[in-house]
């Protein structure tokens, strides 16, 4: 039977999940009540949520975390996270409390240059395009001007705009290069905005040039887009300190725990299959603050892979250096943020989250963020290399089994004292519920 639906768009919010609990959900009847339970009870912010996006059935809530302590250009922060990995939160606390008594982090940033590209083809001699385009280049810039004075009064703007032949790759294909910058906005629909002028403009000084007009020599304008690809948009951070510094309170040699962290930043330098989950863990604390800060995670993911294949292996993203009795952890990442437009005026919690860092500029944030990778990175490799990452983890994981058994507040903690000397499986913990519930029938 057919369950395809015209319309849909038009129906109210409770039509909607009529429609797809009698269509999808038909023998789940606590499927309408777990929907709603999630909508807020204030009207207007709802709303505002429900025009977010498309087809609003509900709201879809993650925890949000605070990491505090972090140092960063000798600035205090605390640091908002949205995630639902457990153990990610606490990590990134706990390598920011580690590096506050050791000078804390340093950032800085290399560029913030963004990038799109109109994309075409010409069949013709690629001679007689690049002639063209170096003639009609001015006239393409002024006829953009309407689109770029906002942002050039501000010091951003249309940077550079180059004709690139890539017909080596694929037959006939060029690209129209443009480097932007978009100051604190992220800059997506200026920069696609701009994109789709230059095309109208290309296009048509192609089209009323007559010497171009010709079966053999036809351009079509295939599309216009940024990249998500920013390599000219980078950040650093980094900590460093005097290996002795390293010890702690656990009884670990110092030397052997650097020696021993350097190594495994190099293995995920040179095995992808090492680097894919290092980097993950990186990401881990960069999705998290980019999430609580209303940008686009999917790009930022996108980037951060790509920047890391950058020279042909996919790579770590970090990377750690022992030289002179210096212990030196630092990331190089491409972040293309945004502090106004989009959710950053919109969503109350994002809002506030931007307030709780200080309204960092686009550049500032950038540096935070790289700053939550580097120490979610420090401290999953930390643990690794001493305890294995099974042990945090797993303690942090335990409400959510002790949850999933439905323990009641009792059953939770006696499992808590239970497994502070135990280790914790699934299994275990279901065990020791069994018997608890056990025992508590015989008494």
């Amino acid at each position: 039977m057919s369950h395809t639906i015209q319309g849909f768009s038009r129906l109210t919010k409770d039509e909607k999940i009529a429609w797809l609990t009698s269509n999808f959900l038909p023998s789940n009847t606590n499927a309408t009540q777990i929907l709603k339970q999630y909508w807020n009870d204030d009207q207007k912010l709802q709303q505002l949520h429900d025009e977010f996006i498309e087809n609003t059935i509900s709201n879809y809530y993650l925890p949000l975390g605070i990491a505090p302590n972090f140092i960063i250009n000798n600035k205090s922060f605390a640091i908002p996270m949205a995630i639902e990995e457990s153990s990610v939160v606490a990590a990134a606390s706990k390598a920011a409390k580690f590096w506050m008594s050791r000078g804390g982090f340093k950032a800085e940033i290399l560029g913030t240059e963004k990038i799109g590209q109109v994309h075409f083809t010409f069949s013709g001699d690629s001679k007689k395009i690049s002639a063209f385009f170096e003639e009609q280049k001015a006239q393409i810039i002024e006829d953009l001007k309407p689109h770029t004075e906002s942002m050039e009064r501000r010091g951003g703007g249309l940077k550079s705009l180059e004709l690139v032949n890539k017909t080596n790759a694929l037959e006939h294909y060029y690209q129209l290069h443009a480097t932007f910058e978009t100051l604190d906005a992220m800059g997506a629909n200026f920069i696609n905005t701009c994109l789709e002028q230059i095309a109208e403009s290309w296009q048509r000084l192609y089209n009323e040039k007559a010497s171009f007009k010709s079966a053999d020599q036809e351009l079509v304008v295939i599309m216009s887009i940024l990249s998500n690809y920013v390599p000219g948009c980078v950040v650093r951070a980094e900590v460093s300190c005097p290996v002795s510094e390293l010890s702690e309170a656990d009884g670990i040699d110092p030397q052997l725990f650097a020696n021993k962290f350097v190594q495994a930043v190099r293995i995920a330098e040179v095995e992808p299959y090492r680097a894919v989950t290092h980097n993950k863990g990186i990401m881990n604390g960069i999705d998290a603050v980019v999430l609580a800060t209303g940008n686009d995670f999917r790009a930022i993911e996108a980037a951060a892979h790509a920047y890391a294949a950058k020279d042909g292996n996919y790579s770590s993203l970090t990377h750690a250096t022992i030289e002179d009795g210096i212990f030196k952890f630092w990331i190089e990442i491409p972040l293309a943020l945004g502090t106004v437009g989009g959710l950053t005026k919109l969503h109350p919690l994002v809002k506030l989250n931007l307030e709780m860092l200080g309204n960092p500029s686009a550049p500032q944030l950038m540096e935070i963020i790289a700053v939550a990778g580097l120490a979610q990175n420090f401290g999953a490799v930390k643990s690794l290399t001493t305890t294995g990452i099974q042990k945090g983890h797993m303690k942090m994981h335990l409400m959510n089994m002790l949850n999933q058994f439905e323990a009641s507040e009792e059953e939770k903690n006696q499992a808590i004292q239970h497994f502070k000397t135990n280790k914790v499986t699934y299994s275990a913990v279901g065990n020791l519920i069994t018997n608890l519930r056990k025992s508590a029938q015989n008494a």
